[in-house]
């Protein structure tokens, strides 16, 4: 593949942001559910998690990989500044803090990382940007405190201010008892972009940021993180968190921000019970269709995106990278960027965008089936139930419909002609059975919401 020169990259950022005036920003719509982009269209966020992006691929890597991701239709980047180890060097050999000091930034690794940020922009990515993994917080002997977390974060903010950054404190902690240290990093943050940019919390498996951090007013949206398994318990489980996440007041968006990566061991470890030098076999890997009934699952309970994983493209997995026995995934990040949920999260993003995307609300009362969750416009003109299995359901309404299914693997519609429903009137999916989820679409076929 012929790499973009690097001064040819940043000359053309530098271009796009004194051409406009204003880097892309995104803002949070007047409803509070969505994220709209700065002249207000509305912005559905699909991510991919590339949390080791910047400190383990080259620039022919990174280009590589923001190709691959652009043509499967992801528009957001999850990735981590300061990963878990304080030392970690990247591609070139260059840490990012000198001394551990995060008052100390190293600028050759800053110049990697203003690389990847500004070749993302240009492929139209906003990047969501954690400056530290929360392990450094929250450790027995933590890197940062109150004061050099907020240089650390005005640091930062200056110097992405005119980027498509969306900035994520957290880092797979949650925040109880660290919380000084996480607002003073976003007052740094703030004071460096000046406002400009959103900032949101990625907590611990089962939580969300709402739970402790609902009410800061840097806070723009929720994100929720589900974990790495098909079943939770009913504590957190999924579509609770993100109803619980919907019905906080003032309304704030919420999103699911790390659910299952596909090919990931279920779980993780098997509750501790698998020895970690045991092979995984497939069947107890994630697969394309549990992404699938995830992803659909948080975005028509309330999600205004979501955010896929993949085993082996987070930790941008190398054959001479030294990984533990749960993460390992038996592919190179290059060869992980194909699984097949990569390819079929651009469907839900589709169909999504189809219709008006601000006046869609949760519709738990609109279906009875086992596993079904649904989605509607506000003014009923258009209705989604997204069936995981397959088996048949009943939708409950009052109106002329013209009704169609929805393939999620393929994102090929197949309409199935008018109905004028009154009361509950029963569908069933084409096919059923494990890996046969589909969507109903049901569309007014008086006004037509498209």
């Amino acid at each position: 593949m012929k790499t973009i020169p690097f001064a040819l990259v940043m000359l053309s950022a530098v271009c796009v942001t004194m051409c406009t005036g204003e880097p892309a920003t995104l803002r949070v719509s007047d409803n509070g559910r969505f994220l709209v982009t700065a002249d207000g269209k509305p912005f559905f966020w699909l991510g991919d998690t590339a949390w080791a992006l910047f400190y383990r691929l080259n620039r022919e890597e990174a280009e590589r990989y923001l190709a691959d991701r652009k043509s499967k239709q992801f528009n957001v980047i999850q990735a981590v500044i300061l990963g878990g180890s304080t030392t970690q060097s990247n591609a070139y050999g260059h840490c990012a803090l000198l001394s551990k000091d995060p008052t100390k930034p190293n600028e050759p690794y800053f110049k990697h990382m203003d690389w990847i940020v500004n070749r993302a922009a240009l492929l139209g990515f906003h990047v969501a940007l954690l400056p530290t993994w929360g392990s450094n917080v929250v450790s027995p002997k933590p890197l940062f405190n109150a004061d050099n977390a907020r240089r650390y974060g005005e640091f930062l903010g200056r110097r992405y201010r005119d980027k498509p950054v969306i900035w994520v404190l957290g880092g797979d902690q949650n925040p109880k008892g660290f919380e000084p240290v996480w607002r003073a990093m976003a007052d740094g943050l703030m004071a460096g972009h000046g406002g400009r940019q959103l900032m949101t919390y990625h907590p611990r498996g089962g939580a969300s940021s709402g739970q402790w951090l609902h009410n800061e007013p840097w806070l723009a949206f929720n994100m929720i993180q589900t974990g790495h398994t098909r079943f939770r318990p009913a504590a957190t489980d999924r579509l609770l968190l993100v109803r619980r996440e919907y019905a906080r007041q003032p309304a704030k968006p919420v999103l699911d921000a790390e659910s299952v990566y596909e090919n990931i061991p279920e779980g993780l470890s098997k509750g501790g019970k698998r020895d970690p030098f045991d092979a995984v076999p497939a069947s107890e890997r994630i697969t394309d269709h549990d992404v699938r009934a995830a992803a659909y699952g948080m975005v028509f309970a309330g999600g205004f995106g979501y955010t896929y994983g993949g085993n082996g493209v987070f930790q941008m997995t190398k054959s001479n990278a030294p990984t533990s026995w749960r993460w390992t995934p038996g592919k190179t990040w290059d060869q992980a960027l194909q699984l097949l949920g990569a390819s079929q999260m651009q469907h839900l993003r589709a169909l999504i965008e189809s219709f008006p995307m601000l006046s869609r609300v949760p519709a738990p009362d609109l279906v009875d089936g086992k596993g079904c969750v649904a989605t509607r416009d506000a003014n009923s003109s258009y209705a989604m139930i997204y069936s995981p299995n397959g088996k048949s359901f009943k939708v409950r309404m009052n109106k002329k419909v013209k009704a169609s299914w929805f393939d999620p693997r393929t994102g090929k519609t197949t309409v199935i002609g008018e109905f004028a429903i009154t009361g509950r009137h029963e569908f069933t999916p084409p096919t059923n059975g494990d890996g046969n989820d589909w969507v109903l679409v049901l569309d007014d076929a008086e006004t037509k919401s498209k």
